[in-house]
């Protein structure tokens, strides 16, 4: 007798262990962990740019003229006259773009979701018929009425972010006049969101635990539209709620340091899922990105307000010929042979930028000089070719117009842009060539 009580009891105590596990959730994976933040970080990042608009005075539905060089996120085209906003549309109501003519240059009207991804262009190559006038922005499905003669375009998302922008090539002055002849207003009167109010932060101090307390917040002001990635969502959240616990926050907090940062990291190097070669990153998708959540989030990092392939590609150089990272305190040349100069890349124009590594801004120097394009007073060798250098001081036998300044004691990386990209850069198979240190 007293042997079947024993063998009850350790039978209900081992019931009562299964029970008890089973009522526990079950621990989220470390790997998990690392890829619910990466997910998360793409949507803070918008959401973060969008509270320090909005706190320099931006009003929705509202065009904002920047003057040339006058806008403060990473890796800004210095080619273009910006114009930005933040729209606003739904069920009553439509926004209206007035886009002039213009013709010889290069010029887009740019709307984004609340995730960085490309919902929207306006320009003579996707309207060949009627690329200039009145367009009316609206919400897919909204039975709305238009001015007469307005192109509708419906948008998937009721709130997006808009970046103009127009070739200033070598009349700048004209172009920043027909900057200002783009304008918005709004037909009705649209809800306007509450915006979101998730951690501002350093793009050299990415958060850490805290992003997860804001994930609710953040997931909740935008649906993400890439279908696919419901699961990792759910996952995000239910983290979210895990968080709560102190023991789990600081377990979460660990993992997204040395686990998640690193994931970032070991990803930079080719933008995700993208290719390297000759020292140049070239990211596999951009602008829109589908599953490729990895992409987005770096991306959204360090080149906000990225457009699509078929408007413009980036290579980012971080290399040079020799593996080494690229260091201000040393001189660079690339040289393009005769037969693959970048012009007959580009439909439009080209041009190459030195940014920061971390914060992604161009590099101050003494003479604000800050890119080197199309227009720039290039000088070809006897040969044909073209040598650009990048140097703390123009070296004795650089032609000035061939030279970006890279100050001293920092490291760098180089943004390649080719607008309306040809050929090779279209099709995948064009690298730029390598950085020889000298």
């Amino acid at each position: 007798m007293k042997r079947f009580v024993c063998a009850a009891f350790t039978l209900l105590l081992a019931t009562a262990v299964v029970a008890s596990a089973q009522t526990q959730p079950a621990r989220t994976a470390d790997q998990d962990i690392s890829d619910a933040y990466i997910y998360l970080l793409g949507r803070l990042l918008v959401t973060r740019q969008q509270q320090l608009d909005f706190q320099e005075g931006f009003k929705w539905n509202e065009l904002v003229h920047r003057k040339p060089g006058a806008v403060d996120w990473p890796n800004p085209n210095l080619d273009v006259a910006y114009s930005e906003a933040w729209v606003a549309v739904d069920e009553s109501s439509c926004t209206i773009v007035s886009v002039p003519k213009v013709e010889g240059r290069y010029y887009t009207v740019h709307f984004l979701n609340g995730w960085g991804e490309t919902i929207a262009n306006i320009n003579e190559r996707l309207f060949p018929k009627r690329p200039f006038g009145e367009f009316a922005m609206c919400l897919r499905g909204a039975n709305v009425a238009i001015p007469a003669g307005a192109t509708r375009i419906d948008l998937p998302a009721k709130y997006s972010r808009v970046l103009a922008r127009v070739e200033l090539g070598a009349d700048p002055d004209a172009a920043i006049a027909l900057q200002h002849q783009f304008k918005f207003r709004a037909t009705g009167t649209p809800k306007l969101p509450e915006i979101p109010r998730t951690p501002i932060f350093e793009l050299e101090k990415l958060p850490g635990v805290e992003a997860f307390e804001a994930a609710d917040i953040a997931l909740d002001g935008e649906p993400d539209l890439s279908v696919g990635l419901e699961a990792l969502q759910e996952k995000t959240r239910a983290i979210a709620k895990a968080v709560k616990d102190p023991a789990e926050r600081a377990r979460v907090d660990h993992v997204i340091r040395t686990r998640a940062f690193a994931d970032l990291g070991k990803a930079g190097a080719i933008i995700g899922h993208g290719t390297a070669q000759n020292g140049w990153a070239r990211p596999g998708v951009v602008g829109e990105y589908g599953l490729d959540y990895l992409a987005r989030t770096l991306v959204n990092n360090g080149g906000i307000w990225a457009n699509i392939k078929p408007e413009v590609l980036y290579y980012r150089g971080s290399h040079d010929k020799t593996g080494a990272d690229l260091s201000a305190d040393n001189v660079y040349t690339l040289t393009f042979p005769r037969d693959q100069l970048p012009a007959q890349y580009a439909t439009f124009f080209w041009s190459v930028i030195a940014v920061d590594g971390v914060r992604f801004r161009v590099l101050p120097n003494p003479i604000n000089r800050f890119l080197i394009n199309n227009q720039s007073k290039l000088q070809y060798g006897a040969d044909g070719s073209l040598t650009l250098y990048f140097a703390d001081q123009k070296p004795a036998d650089a032609p000035d117009g061939n030279w970006l300044p890279t100050p001293k004691g920092s490291k760098y990386r180089l943004t390649f842009r080719f607008y309306r990209p040809t050929e090779g850069v279209a099709n995948g198979t064009y690298y730029p060539p390598p950085l020889i240190k000298r």
